[in-house]
């Protein structure tokens, strides 16, 4: 991926722009902090949002068979019919905020054929990492060419803002796993509760993940070295293709922990990426703000929401449209007639 810096020559530009605004400085916080990154992305001072998209990739995970959820793997295909249904909560935010949504079968371990989705399974689901790799290079390899030639084809159609859901029995495992590793950071301190888990569950968990880490010492600690060890189909889907629009150009929306933990894998690859992406909320799953602070990034948003699927990305996107529109329709002292502060 050739992903550029940001060229911030219009920085001073687009900030004075906010600042004349009929407002004290600062007085609308983070939506002027979107409005500028939005700006420089777009290398613009009336930047637009077109199309936007959310792309939700299901995949399964074969650690699920070392009991790290309280949910059967079965979930994971019986979500994805829901979606199909437009009755999961991701469906009813993307309808309420006119943001197109596709679901992605990216490795679900089930038949999914007759269903209206975009089929890039590569496998039915991940090997079990408790026992080796999660999947083959050549895997890797397929998932992301699947996932950027999506975004492609997105942007093609004239999609300039994107975001990425999940769904996956068992993700919340691989997503400590990877940024454990990738972070430097304990994995026992990367665990949460996931889909609910007790005390006893959770105890559980953190034991097989730390025999996880002890079984894969040798992983490289390259971005793609370590989701072939721990990802997901799903986690690998969603770090090529925020890869492959902020190539374009294109603003990334940021979901919870799952997916935070393949941006993260993403930035770690490729640092630049990180000017392109905007962290929708802060995540009740444990660990989820770690990642944030390793990443030096502040969420638009707090609810306490834990759900996955993309539904912070749904839920924020109003917010992005409303820095986006005072930016370019709110009157300035100028134009209003107004005096700015002496």
């Amino acid at each position: 991926m050739k992903i550029a810096a940001i060229n911030r020559e219009l920085e001073t530009a687009l900030q004075h722009k906010i600042d004349q605004k009929t407002k004290p400085p600062g007085a609308l916080g983070k939506l002027e902090h979107v409005a500028l990154q939005i700006g420089l992305i777009q290398q613009s001072l009336e930047p637009v949002l077109q199309n936007p998209q959310l792309l939700l990739f299901a995949g399964d995970h074969g650690l699920v068979q070392a009991g790290v959820s309280p949910y059967p793997q079965e979930v994971t295909q019986q979500m994805v019919m829901n979606f199909v249904a437009g009755g999961a909560a991701i469906n009813v935010f993307c309808r309420q905020h006119n943001i197109a949504i596709d679901v992605v079968d990216a490795g679900v371990n089930g038949d999914l054929s007759g269903l209206d989705i975009v089929h890039a399974k590569v496998a039915q689901g991940t090997a079990n990492c408790l026992e080796g790799p999660a999947m083959t290079a050549e895997q890797f390899e397929q998932a992301c060419k699947a996932a950027r030639q999506l975004v492609v084809e997105k942007h093609s159609a004239g999609c300039n803002v994107i975001g990425f859901g999940e769904m996956g029995i068992g993700n919340t495992s691989s997503a400590a796993l990877v940024f454990s590793v990738l972070s430097g950071m304990a994995v026992e301190d990367c665990v949460g509760r996931g889909t609910g888990l007790d005390d006893a569950g959770l105890a559980q968990k953190k034991a097989v993940l730390r025999q996880v880490i002890n079984r894969h010492q040798g992983v490289e600690k390259t971005a793609p070295s370590v989701l072939q060890a721990f990802g997901g189909f799903e986690l690998v889907m969603i770090y090529a293709a925020a890869l492959q629009a902020a190539e374009l150009n294109m603003i990334v929306l940021v979901d919870g922990f799952i997916a935070t933990a393949a941006i993260a894998a993403a930035i770690h690859e490729a640092p630049a990426l990180q000017d392109y992406c905007l962290f929708s909320h802060l995540s009740d799953e444990h660990a989820h703000k770690m990642m944030l602070d390793y990443l030096g990034v502040e969420p638009l948003l707090q609810l306490n929401m834990r759900l996955g699927e993309g539904s912070g990305v749904a839920i924020t996107y109003p917010l992005i449209e409303s820095a986006i529109a005072f930016l370019n329709e709110m009157a300035s002292f100028e134009s209003a007639g107004v005096s700015d502060k002496e």
